[in-house]
């Protein structure tokens, strides 16, 4: 019953805003999304620690939800202004990730993105620049993973 309710709010709460959408082949709720992988001069990836919700404590690259009207990149630009209190100049798309976590699914862009300035942490716990060797050191959120492998394979981390 307590799962139902969980439920029930958060799609009152989704429809409310009109995001609502369902994904078609699982229907399961759906959430686009975009990440910004962020590497420095000297190589290293920046990682950020969720402070909320159900995977509070795993790590992830910054993002967030696409809003309507918004083009990726406006998005991300937002959502890294909003969690980071920086700007980032926004580069190529690297990979679209779907994946389907329990109760939702999830479409994630991750674009190459140059930060603009130092990071001030808002929405997250904590913050680290990884090199290559150090990605395994912090319990990614599971999209989080399949970029981590794209990017050792594509990119030269």
């Amino acid at each position: 019953m307590q799962i139902f309710f969980v439920s029930l709010h958060l799609f009152s709460c989704l429809i409310h805003k009109n995001i609502l959408i369902l994904h078609p082949k699982t229907y399961k709720l759906h959430m686009e999304v975009v990440a910004a992988v962020i590497l420095d001069e000297q190589g290293r990836l920046l990682a950020t620690q969720r402070g909320y919700g159900t995977w509070k404590d795993w790590w992830e690259f910054p993002g967030g939800k696409i809003e309507k009207g918004e083009t990726p990149q406006e998005a991300l630009q937002r959502e890294i202004k909003e969690e980071l209190n920086a700007s980032v100049e926004v580069g190529k798309l690297l990979r679209t990730i779907e994946y389907d976590y329990p109760d939702f699914h999830l479409t994630m862009h991750c674009y190459q993105c140059r930060l603009k300035g130092s990071v001030t942490l808002i929405e997250h716990e904590d913050a680290k620049w990884l090199r290559p060797e150090e990605l395994n050191s912090v319990r990614w959120l599971p999209a989080d993973v399949e970029i981590i492998e794209y990017l050792k394979a594509h990119v030269n981390v």
